[in-house]
């Protein structure tokens, strides 16, 4: 208990004072500790290292946003690297493309403007054929571009009911399309 008070001291020096030398002293604390974490984690040694710079230089420029009555502070660093791991291999799953290319793109042929605008009728009329609380949801997910949460936080409805609405249209949609 002691210890947490320490620690939490440390914090609120950073948090009014940028004081260095209490960040030096949760740094030789917690940084080898977050990394060692990391590793047990399955995060190889040079991510671990990386990882771990990054979760303390976010504990000094967050310090601001550490609340004692929340977590200790073992628990708030060892969270935000945590997050940071998962935004890491995230990150790593993602690959980049590998050659963007710019400019304009050809103009599509006449064909090619008969067929794109039979195809836009088809799923207009495929649409229009849902129940009007399925399509409300199409509408908002993929031509109003809000997330499932926001839809849920938008409607009142649960997010298990957005899914399933959604993933039902969705099934429609691609019956009636073939």
């Amino acid at each position: 208990m002691k210890e947490d008070t320490h620690w939490v001291d440390l914090v609120t020096r950073i948090r009014l004072s940028q004081d260095k030398a209490a960040f030096a002293e949760l740094f030789r604390h917690f940084a080898p500790r977050v990394k060692s974490f990391l590793i047990k984690s399955g995060t190889n040694v040079e991510m671990a290292e990386e990882c771990a710079q990054d979760v303390m230089a976010t504990l000094w420029r967050k310090a601001h946003m550490f609340d004692p009555s929340r977590a200790s502070v073992a628990t708030w660093i060892f969270t935000i690297a945590r997050n940071r791991r998962i935004d890491m291999l995230r990150k790593q799953r993602r690959p980049e493309p590998d050659e963007l290319t710019w400019g304009p793109e050809p103009e599509p042929d006449a064909a090619e403007v008969v067929e794109l605008q039979q195809e836009s009728k088809r799923v207009l009329d495929a649409l229009h054929k849902l129940p009007d609380k399925q399509k409300d949801l199409i509408q908002k997910a993929y031509f109003g571009d809000l997330s499932h949460s926001e839809i849920a936080l938008e409607t009142g409805l649960p997010l298990g009911t957005i899914k399933s609405r959604i993933r039902l249209a969705l099934e429609r949609l691609r019956h009636e399309m073939k």
